[in-house]
């Protein structure tokens, strides 16, 4: 069996995305025929394939969900929004006048991101960009980023990376999910083994692929409210609210410790 090109799965995604939305990408195929539908698809380690339209990265705040909403009306100061994507966050910062860098690791995003007008974009990870000497107000976790905290053993370095970038005051604004809620018994059965394996129910091992390219394998946190007080026990962040009105999507806001 061929096995898929590690490369931008992402980017490559995000790139055909933003072609079909603006209708500058390909061409109707013979016969009249328009390109294909862009699907994200996300494989699980067990297994389970996932997928979903691209479109929704591409959103305007007319279609975001509350939460969405409501976490940017939390960013104040300087942001940082990690995993910006297609820029659909940033872009409405900067509408408010609210001063921005969006930060990732796909370079196809980044370029859709600062096609749509995102002015400040670093393509890097939170690791690299640490030792940047720019400080942030807010850190913006939003389309269920906060699964970027990916394990009990990599949470305390990306929370020490974020401290470094951070100014007085500083503040995480994340959307996470509570992985726990659910019956699906392909779910509770991962989470069992997850368990079985030394790893928190929802920490999920996955990788997207799209068409013939294929991310690296890497891990994503799914988290109860509980699990994420225990991740930040021992870092100089705390958790200073929860907004779980969408249960089991939730907001959390974290504060630097003085």
């Amino acid at each position: 069996m061929t096995q898929p090109i590690i490369g931008d799965a992402f980017g490559e995604m995000i790139r055909d995305a933003w072609a079909v939305h603006t209708g500058i990408g390909p061409r109707p195929l013979a016969g009249g025929r328009w390109p294909r539908p862009v699907i994200e698809v996300i494989e699980r380690d067990d297994g389970l394939i996932n997928g979903a339209p691209a479109g929704h990265y591409l959103s305007e705040p007319s279609d975001w969900r509350p939460f969405d909403h409501r976490a940017v009306g939390l960013c104040r100061g300087r942001v940082l929004d990690i995993g910006t994507g297609a820029g659909r966050a940033a872009i409405e910062l900067q509408n408010r006048e609210i001063a921005v860098t969006g930060l990732d690791t796909s370079l196809g995003a980044i370029e859709v991101a600062r096609r749509r007008g995102v002015r400040d974009t670093v393509l890097a990870t939170v690791d690299e960009f640490s030792r940047a000497s720019v400080r942030y107000d807010t850190f913006l976790l939003l389309g269920n980023n906060l699964g970027l905290l990916e394990s009990p053993e990599r949470a305390p370095v990306l929370l020490d990376a974020l401290s470094r970038l951070a100014a007085p005051g500083a503040r995480i604004v994340a959307q996470g999910t509570d992985p726990y809620g659910t019956t699906d018994p392909l779910h509770v059965a991962y989470h069992r083994a997850n368990r079985d394996r030394g790893r928190l129910g929802g920490q999920l091992r996955l990788r997207l692929r799209y068409r013939e390219v294929a991310t690296d394998w890497f891990d994503y946190l799914n988290c109860s409210v509980a699990e994420l007080k225990g991740l930040l026990a021992g870092t100089r962040w705390r958790l200073q609210s929860i907004d779980d009105r969408d249960h089991p999507y939730y907001l959390a806001v974290m504060e630097l410790n003085v």
